[in-house]
């Protein structure tokens, strides 16, 4: 009995050693949790399911505990694909360190159904709806039809290319030789004038325009063939 009731001190105090012990140090669950809660609120308002894959944290981490720690992303890292998310603390012990982890993004893609030409307004038929992770495809990537429609690729584009909105030119609401409607404005006055313009512009763009009498005007296009100029 006496043996018995020293093994039962022991193992009772190697017990309180390894709770002071865990108490003082850093948990790495909790790190992989603030990293996981940090992601989800970063990706929140991305379209599709998003899942989050935090890696793993060494168990022989040796860091003090930290109330309320921080997680925030590295230099040059994004919120979402494979990822590094830093986690600081700043009391009551000064630590900073990085975890990795891959954010994946389900969701629904448009894609060229059919070849697209060169400056072709693009139309309904010639588009698809595809489903896959967008986190492995380009940034921008358009995730909904209106966001094509009468837009024109850049560059001519194979059949089952992820459209990327950089990529696009917006329809033109001005054309070359159109015939306009020139709205100046400026302190106390607005005048209105015809003119024709010289060149191509979306909604937004400067185009120049040339007057009756020849004189060549930059104004902003507008939806309805108005181009807006200010003095």
């Amino acid at each position: 009995m006496p043996h018995t009731s020293k093994l039962f001190l022991i193992l009772l105090c190697c017990a309180a050693n390894a709770a002071a012990q865990s108490e003082t140090r850093q948990q790495p669950e909790a790190l992989r949790a603030s990293v996981a809660d940090f992601l989800a609120l970063q990706t929140a308002g991305l379209p599709g399911k998003v899942s989050v894959t935090v890696g793993a944290v060494d168990p022989r981490l040796n860091l003090p505990a930290c109330p309320a720690p921080q997680a925030f992303l590295a230099p040059g890292s994004r919120a979402w694909g494979k990822t590094t998310v830093g986690v600081r603390c700043t009391a009551p012990s000064p630590w900073t360190m990085y975890i990795q982890a891959s954010v994946a993004v389900q969701a629904d893609y448009i894609a060229s159904a059919v070849p697209l030409a060169q400056g072709q307004a693009i139309e309904a038929g010639q588009l698809v709806s595809l489903r896959g992770d967008l986190a492995a495809l380009p940034a921008g990537i358009a995730t909904d039809i209106g966001q094509v429609l009468g837009r024109s690729a850049n560059v001519s584009l194979p059949a089952g290319t992820p459209l990327r909105l950089d990529t696009l030119r917006s329809k033109a609401v001005v054309q070359q030789g159109q015939l306009v409607r020139m709205v100046s404005s400026g302190a106390g006055f607005r005048v209105s004038a015809e003119a024709r313009a010289i060149g191509n512009a979306s909604e937004g763009q400067v185009v120049q325009v040339r007057t009756p009498a020849g004189q060549q005007i930059s104004g902003v296009a507008r939806a309805g063939g108005l181009v807006e100029v200010a003095f």
